[in-house]
């Protein structure tokens, strides 16, 4: 198989896995639920005030929580970066929800769910990963990305985390 007849499989493959996920959002609540994720998702609110929440709350952490947030937000505005250089349109499926731009690839849902789930999960909140999880899910159950963006952009998030986990517990940036 050449380059070109492995790339046309992989997108082959990501529509079909992109229509699975869809036909999930024929049932109501699943619709319903992934709205939902999607709309507290949007531009990381959803982490970004987690993790605001942790650092009001928590004081003696507070600088921990702070750095965590900012890395959540910086992983995310990375994503936004990739996106305006790659370009890659939406999928052509009718979505459940609005999207803020028509360029898919990476998610930044998908990004700033897995690095709070990094992030701001190495501080003490074991419920980030399944909620992350279902955030990166919703994106295709509302038809907004293949499987391909929201995999690479969860592999963003986490990178990015990791990368900064040292800075994170106060520590260096190396």
């Amino acid at each position: 198989m050449d380059h070109i007849d492995q790339i046309d499989h992989i997108g082959k493959v990501d529509q079909r896995i992109l229509s699975a996920f869809r036909a999930c959002g024929a049932d109501p609540r699943v619709a319903g639920a992934a709205r939902a994720l999607s709309r507290a998702g949007e531009h990381g609110a959803l982490w970004l005030a987690a993790g605001l929440t942790g650092a009001a709350v928590d004081g003696a952490r507070r600088g921990a929580w702070l750095r965590a947030t900012a890395l959540t937000a910086g992983a995310h505005a990375a994503s936004m970066g990739v996106k305006r250089v790659v370009r890659r349109p939406r999928p052509a499926t009718e979505p459940l929800v609005r999207t803020a731009g028509r360029h898919s690839f990476p998610s930044s849902h998908a990004t700033s769910a897995a690095a709070a789930a990094v992030a701001l999960g190495a501080l003490g909140v074991p419920a980030l990963a399944p909620l992350a999880a279902a955030m990166c899910v919703s994106r295709l159950v509302v038809g907004v990305h293949y499987p391909t963006d929201v995999v690479a952009g969860a592999a963003l998030g986490a990178l990015t985390a990791r990368a900064g986990a040292r800075w994170v517990s106060g520590g260096s940036r190396d």
